[in-house]
């Protein structure tokens, strides 16, 4: 198992380069960051900074959408990044929820989320696409590899992976089928299994192997002994995913979704996306303590190391901290010593 880090981008930049190098010091070998750029800073500054201060983490969003930048602006500053730091760039997309909700508009439709998604590759990595009736390319894209232009094909040719942020069963058939990696936002092994059956069952149908397909289990943690403590520093979080939860009741039939992922929204009020991600928010008032242990990971560090493990067992490449709970610093000092070590992950390449 790989680990990584999300940060949420409210801090000043230097802390947030800071964090950084300090997680891939430590053995962390991606580092993400929100999009939400109406809430917190925009992402694509503070990647050119993580890039030229890192050596070795692969760096991208978790996530963007199709609608708050025209895709062809998305694709080059990713192409621009992916230049800035040696090719470590990964997309991680969706549809679109606090940068789009914040706004008073909706999420994209999964059609646009594909069509978005592989065209922002292309174009980050030289190839033409027909956008809006127009040929466009980015010849300057992967001249690393290819010279001034792409004339003469890479071979292979380049690519940057796709990570798609998917709950229900549609949005995971489509990750199935196009992208490299699945972002799932929690840690509770039931739910990751359900969702990894249509996973699979996507990778198939599209006539993909599906152990070709990373899973990143994505969730914020605390060590600590004292419970209570712990479970109020990061109860923000099922309260963030409830937005998605929602979202998905409104779609489909509720007996096809497991009830560990519905039954908690039905003492929910409310959300305010002004205190989104925020600890101690009154988002999160109607979390259980029962949710917050199953979506995030609380307790000493014999319980981390406990719960990782499950989930590696069940095919998760990549356990995503998402560091934005406070004592940041500390969580990966101690997941430096105590945790990444368990699980012989260190930052020693740029593969992907």
């Amino acid at each position: 198992m790989e680990f990584a880090i999300t940060l949420k981008l409210d801090m000043p930049p230097t802390r947030s380069v800071a964090l950084t190098k300090q997680a891939e010091e430590v053995g962390f070998r991606y580092a993400w960051v929100f999009d939400s750029h109406v809430l917190w800073q925009d992402p694509y500054p503070l990647l050119t900074l993580m890039a030229h201060n890192t050596q070795h983490m692969r760096l991208g969003t978790c996530v963007t959408n199709p609608a708050v930048r025209d895709l062809t602006v998305t694709a080059s500053s990713l192409a621009t990044l992916n230049l800035i730091s040696g090719g470590r760039m990964d997309l991680g997309i969706g549809r679109g929820d606090s940068s789009r909700r914040v706004l008073g508009k909706k999420p994209t439709t999964l059609a646009d989320l594909e069509v978005a998604a592989l065209k922002i590759r292309a174009l980050a990595t030289g190839r033409p696409v027909s956008h809006e009736e127009q040929t466009v390319q980015l010849p300057w894209a992967c001249q690393d590899t290819c010279g001034p232009t792409c004339e003469e094909r890479c071979h292979p040719e380049p690519s940057m992976p796709i990570w798609i942020a998917a709950y229900g069963p549609k949005a995971l058939h489509l990750t199935g089928r196009i992208a490299d990696g699945v972002i799932l936002q929690f840690a509770d092994p039931a739910l990751i299994k359900w969702c990894l059956g249509f996973l699979h069952e996507g990778a198939r149908a599209a006539g993909r192997d599906p152990a070709s397909i990373k899973v990143m289990a994505a969730a914020p943690v605390w060590v600590a002994d004292d419970l209570a403590y712990a479970r109020d520093q990061v109860r923000w979080f099922p309260a963030l995913v409830s937005n998605h939860v929602v979202d998905l009741l409104a779609r489909y039939d509720q007996t096809m979704l497991p009830p560990e992922l519905t039954q908690y929204v039905s003492a929910r009020a409310g959300y305010d996306y002004q205190k989104h991600a925020e600890v101690g928010s009154s988002n999160a008032t109607f979390v259980t303590d029962d949710v917050v242990d199953r979506f995030c990971i609380v307790g000493p560090v014999e319980e981390h190391r406990r719960r990782l493990h499950e989930l590696a067992a069940l095919g998760v490449h990549q356990f995503n901290i998402y560091l934005m709970s406070g004592e940041e610093e500390a969580c990966l000092e101690v997941y430096g010593s105590q945790v990444v070590p368990a699980f012989g992950s260190a930052s020693k390449s740029v593969g992907s």
